[in-house]
């Protein structure tokens, strides 16, 4: 990379899931859109045809209205090929298939175990993670090798087990994760300060948090608008909505087909509960709390006010992917430039020396949550800066929920070394021990032998 006036070109970003028909494009719009930064994106997937399609698709974003042509976007036949020599490594990666999440999601349902997302709490989680630490070891290696000094950026779930799979594998590695949910906390608590306030147009920007946990189960100590205490205001609005949830749009309303629905109302009761704001969505939390609170059966999650996510609504939804994909690479629709509302590229800006920033991402404990474990992942706030990400001090999570969290923390440990041993009967102790796992011994291991069916093509180097 070479740095000139203000700028930084000749960048080269690797990334490993290049096919993706999401992040990919989330982020060839955000880099469209920042003039400061120029290179070559490489594109590595091991579904060649879809890097290649989206090879096409970022190389003509310079020939829309407002599009550059500040990078380049070159297919990689491996992993080696992407990775050498790289500045930053963007992980994203669907491990295995929906065919394979479908089992995850749904065969404990006949066992009466729901969950909501099924990507990284849950038994469905413990699964994902059997199929992805491997994937995410090989990835691992590949840094260790072929670019010690990148950067990496993490999106893929289970997040906080692909994090400690990148350090167990190669402790030198500069990697951090990435989640939005603390900022739809914050989108949130903007609408609180503006009802309770009557203060218009707050962005999410604007709410600073303490933020303290783990991916999708964590929690904010401190919460101000500008000079603003938000945990009084918060607990007036949820003593209001909490019965009923917030206000959804009439459109939300007649669309129950919205499986991304939520009315806050898991968030606003676990405030009411432990005194503490729950930073994730509602679909999240409810997965890391014990099965009978909000899962224990559809008519339990309607009560709460969001919705199960079937995968078969996933399935359709990658079908009308494939199909805008095909209309991107023939022209047929042009790709829309927007910003994401992600911050990767901000970060990498930060990390060039380009401005400094304070976000939350996902890192090993070397102590800025002290009454977790040292090394295991956890999400605080983290100060940006030139060749440096710092995470900030962040406290305690507060006794009155360390609980909860603290055996999901010694599952997450137990499945990353069961996967380093390729030993599937360490990785049942995680999920049995998980918090939704409502059946006896025999039935979960029944369910655990079910689910290692649905995934086997992915477990072949596991001791049986």
């Amino acid at each position: 990379m070479r740095y000139t006036d203000n700028k930084v070109q000749e960048l080269k970003i690797a990334y490993i899931g290049g096919g993706s028909r999401g992040w990919a494009w989330k982020l060839m719009s955000d880099l469209a859109l920042e003039p400061a930064l120029s290179g070559t994106v490489y594109l590595y997937d091991i579904d060649h045809e879809a890097a290649k399609s989206n090879e096409i698709i970022g190389n003509r974003i310079h020939t829309i209205e407002g599009g550059r042509d500040n990078f380049v976007y070159k297919t990689a036949d491996t992993l080696a090929e992407a990775a050498a020599n790289a500045d930053f490594v963007i992980i994203s990666i669907l491990p295995g298939t929906f065919d394979e999440m479908e089992v995850d999601v749904h065969a404990p349902e006949e066992y009466g175990i729901y969950q909501s997302v099924g990507d990284t709490a849950g038994p469905g989680g413990t699964i994902r993670a059997l199929r992805c630490l491997p994937m995410i070891e090989k990835i691992a290696h590949a840094v260790a090798e072929h670019c010690p000094d990148a950067w990496v950026i993490n999106y893929t779930n289970p997040m906080s087990m692909c994090m400690r799979m990148l350090y167990r594998v190669f402790p030198k590695i500069k990697a951090f994760g990435c989640c939005h949910e603390v900022f739809g906390t914050q989108r949130f608590l903007a609408q609180v300060v503006t009802e309770e306030l009557g203060i218009e147009e707050v962005l999410r920007e604007d709410i600073k948090v303490n933020v303290v946990g783990i991916n999708h189960f964590t929690w904010l100590t401190d919460a101000h608008y500008r000079n603003a205490d938000i945990y009084p205001l918060y607990r007036q609005y949820c003593e209001k909505h909490w019965a009923d949830g917030i206000p959804v749009s009439e459109e939300i309303k007649k669309c129950w087909m919205n499986y991304f629905r939520s009315e806050e109302k898991v968030k606003m009761d676990l405030f009411l509960r432990f005194g503490v704001i729950a930073a994730a969505g509602d679909r999240h939390l409810a997965e890391f709390c014990p099965g009978a609170w909000y899962l224990k059966n559809p008519e339990t999650v309607a009560k709460w006010g969001f919705n199960l996510t079937p995968v078969h609504w996933r399935k359709q939804d990658l079908a009308s992917r494939l199909e805008k994909s095909s209309r991107l690479c023939s022209g047929e629709e042009v790709f829309a430039l927007a910003p994401s509302g992600e911050e990767g590229v901000q970060q990498m800006k930060a990390i060039l020396g380009l401005g400094d920033l304070v976000t939350n991402v996902n890192l090993p404990n070397r102590g800025q949550i002290p009454n977790l474990p040292f090394d295991a992942v956890v999400e605080t706030n983290a100060r940006f800066t030139s060749d440096d990400v710092r995470p900030v001090f962040a406290g305690n999570v507060p006794q009155n929920v360390v609980g909860l969290m603290a055996a999901t923390v010694a599952n997450q440990e137990n499945t990353v070394a069961a996967v380093l041993e390729r030993n599937l009967d360490r990785a049942f102790v995680s999920f049995l021990h998980d918090p939704l796992m409502t059946v006896g011994i025999e039935d979960a291991r029944t369910l655990y032998q079910k689910m290692l069916k649905g995934t086997e093509k992915y477990l072949g180097d596991y001791q049986k």
